[in-house]
């Protein structure tokens, strides 16, 4: 909605980049339904409500300057286009959130949840990373973390894919 979630899901493609994996950035307007056809899909979106957006809480953040464009499809719709049994798909979360309310829910253990109970096996800890306001901007630290997550990611996937003798795609 403000760019923030955007810019941390580029620091953790980079950090996927350098352990080897090929990324593709997609808005969640544009994701692919149905089967996923890929090694690890990450997912992150913004915490809105202490939870995944909904239509009113997107409308509300175009009320407080968001762009207007992302006020349409959001994390929590684009998983209920994903197969209900994904057999075992990869996958981490994360979330943008508000720092100080950081021990509060957030976005990132609703998506595991739910794409746990879809069959996919999570590879890292559902993680926040911290904006300093609903608006931004995201705390000056955040993105060289957002990174060297992203290489714990692929670290993760690459030893789940090892054990259980999953080709790389």
């Amino acid at each position: 909605m403000f760019g923030n979630t955007a810019r941390v899901a580029e620091a953790v493609a980079r950090g996927l980049e350098r352990g080897g994996y090929d990324v593709s950035l997609v808005d969640v307007a544009l994701a692919p339904t149905g089967p996923l056809e890929t090694d690890v899909v990450v997912v992150g979106a913004p915490t809105h409500g202490f939870s995944l957006s909904r239509p009113n809480t997107r409308e509300d953040a175009v009320r407080r300057g968001a762009d207007p464009a992302h006020a349409g499809t959001g994390v929590r719709e684009w998983i209920d286009t994903l197969p209900r049994d994904a057999k075992g798909q990869l996958a981490a979360t994360f979330d943008t959130r508000v720092r100080k309310v950081r021990r509060l829910p957030a976005a990132a253990p609703k998506i595991a949840r739910v794409l746990r109970k879809r069959g996919f096996a999570l590879v890292e800890n559902p993680t926040g990373f911290f904006v300093d306001d609903v608006a931004g901007p995201l705390f000056a630290d955040e993105l060289e973390r957002a990174t060297a997550w992203g290489g714990q990611v692929a670290i993760a996937a690459g030893q789940q894919m090892a054990r259980t003798g999953r080709e790389t795609r």
